[in-house]
């Protein structure tokens, strides 16, 4: 694919996430019955043609327990004091048939592993201020192992309260630089 394919994946311009309208998550399986669902409120993203690239402050983890919150941002998981940030810089993005694929290096616990993520992009539109938004979906599983978070402790009945896989999920709604 050459260099100019890639860049007309995306639309044209500089664009940043609308932190009030867009959202980054995490959901993993919790003693292998149901998904628990987390995300982080303070992040950022910006998409410029050819490049996409996103951080997410660690401390701003968000869990609907304070307990589990202190626990997460232990050096068991994220270690924030240590890795105050995480980071995903992209390397191409694409088009593949429907979907919007953007590749590139995931930093969490100060790991960088190669991942991809799918899902969609809208067009632009114009909204009541006059400045251009698009939405940008984006997903991706990895395997939480991969990048040093492994705690996990056995279930009675065997198996593990934590599955190693966690899906990633990036809904922003970004406006354009003026």
């Amino acid at each position: 694919m050459s260099i100019t394919e890639a860049v007309q994946a995306a639309p044209a311009g500089i664009w940043k996430s609308d932190p009030v309208h867009s959202s980054v998550g995490f959901s993993v399986r919790h003693m292998g019955v149901s998904p628990f669902r987390g995300g982080f409120a303070d992040f950022e993203a910006t998409l410029a043609g050819d490049r996409l690239v996103g951080t997410a402050r660690v401390e701003s983890i968000s869990t609907p327990d304070e307990n589990l919150t202190g626990h997460l941002l232990s050096p068991e998981f994220f270690d924030a004091e240590r890795h105050p940030e995480l980071r995903f810089e992209s390397t191409e993005i694409r088009r593949d048939g429907g979907e919007f694929v953007v590749s590139g290096g995931l930093t969490l616990k100060g790991q960088t592993r190669l991942v991809e993520l799918r899902g969609s992009v809208t067009e632009p539109v114009e909204d009541p201020y006059g400045r251009r938004r698009l939405g940008l979906d984006l997903e991706t599983t990895i395997d939480r192992t991969d990048f040093g978070i492994d705690w996990n402790a056995e279930l009675p009945s065997g198996g593990q309260v934590l599955a190693n896989d966690v899906q990633l999920t990036a809904r922003l709604e970004l406006v354009q630089d003026a």
